[in-house]
């Protein structure tokens, strides 16, 4: 249970500054850090043992020790930034080329002593009011290099920094001692709490547009005029959003399920048992993303069908309407005939008798359309 614990502790958010960066290349000790390095370091007996390194020193430290890790964060690397690390760390060029380029789907792949996963990241972004053209959530990616002593992050995306994270994770060396398999942990684990907290603002956003699409219906029902704010763009660009969040989610479901119960050599047995509880929470994200997108597509078929109606009553008082003035135009067009012998054509009251039937008839006709509810 104090495992346990300490992972949930690891996750949860907290901000503090960063500190120290690594040299880079493959032959030198000291060239210049490129923009794309973020932090690097080596860790032994979960402390952080080793600074302003080159990762091929890094790692010669590891190999030369048998013990510790090396942690190496990147920000959008270049092909030719990350071609050193990958040549020092023997990463598959397959995982590289999907590392720099970005714009994958979530996955698991093992290269020899390696894994290789893909994360996307999701953050909301909150606006004012909804509208049919609101981004609502944002996405990123984060590949992660996992090997018996290293761990390679790379970052793609303007939100979703391991920054905090590590610290979190050097705050709790008991939990970093058990190498790189508890940073993957860490990273999975932080990754599907952004989900849950992204699925409490989506159920507001939509419950928000459910309550106006059937507001407005009844305040249509009531005779009202009701709220507008139902329309069928706001439902389709929230879809559209749902949408997209679920491309990040339901891929991730396979290889969370995969790390929480086949043995892999490169994570620890008493790390493994605790992606369990991060495939669950993907699971739960899963349900609920796929609940969304069912309830807006049923928030929008009420919608059009709500149009629909407007429409057919719009039609009906037309209809109606049309019924009433067709009496007088019928009578005023019979008598526009200019016939000799027509009735009461030369009797003096016959055009008041005429205007007083038009307006009777009128009257009685409206009269029966609204009792049914027409007009």
């Amino acid at each position: 249970m104090s495992m346990i614990r300490d992972l949930r502790a690891v996750v949860r958010p907290t901000l503090r500054k960063s500190h120290v960066s690594c040299d880079y290349g493959p032959n030198s000790a000291r060239t210049p850090v490129p923009s794309s390095v973020v932090d690097c370091a080596v860790y032994r007996d979960g402390r952080r043992a080793s600074d302003h390194v080159s990762p091929r020193e890094a790692l010669d430290k590891v190999r030369a020790a048998g013990e510790g890790f090396v942690w190496i964060g990147l920000h959008e690397p270049s092909e030719q930034e990350f071609s050193g690390i990958a040549e020092v760390f023997g990463l598959h060029p397959l995982a590289v080329e999907d590392a720099v380029q970005a714009h994958q789907r979530p996955k698991l792949e093992r290269y020899d002593d390696s894994l290789f996963t893909v994360f996307k990241t999701i953050r909301y972004v909150e606006h004012a009011e909804l509208t049919a053209t609101s981004e609502v959530v944002e996405t990123g990616e984060v590949m992660v290099f996992t090997g018996r002593r290293f761990v390679i992050t790379v970052r793609h995306g303007g939100h979703g920094s391991l920054r905090a994270l590590r610290h979190r994770l050097e705050d709790n060396p008991e939990l970093l001692a058990k190498g790189p398999s508890a940073v993957l942990h860490a990273i999975a684990d932080q990754v599907v709490d952004d989900y849950l907290a992204v699925t409490d603002a989506l159920q507001d956003d939509i419950d928000e547009v459910e309550i106006d699409v059937f507001s407005a219906a009844q305040g249509r029902g009531q005779g009202r005029s009701g709220r507008s704010g139902g329309d069928a763009g706001r439902i389709y660009q929230l879809k559209r959003e749902v949408l997209e969040f679920k491309r990040a989610v339901s891929p991730l479901l396979r290889p969370m399920q995969l790390l929480s119960e086949r043995p892999m050599r490169v994570v620890d047995p008493e790390i493994q048992k605790y992606f369990r509880d991060v495939a669950d929470h993907v699971a739960r994200v899963h349900e609920q993303v796929v609940g969304f997108d069912d309830l807006l597509n049923s928030i929008l078929q009420a919608n059009l069908a709500q149009a629909t109606v407007v429409q057919n009553e719009d039609m009906r008082k037309i209809t109606a309407w049309a019924a009433i003035f067709a009496v007088p135009t019928m009578i005023t067009g019979v008598y526009g005939m200019n016939f000799d012998h027509m009735p009461e054509l030369h009797w003096r009251f016959g055009y008041p008798t005429v205007l007083v039937g038009m307006v009777l008839v009128c009257f009685a006709i409206h009269r029966g359309f609204r009792r049914n509810g027409w007009i």
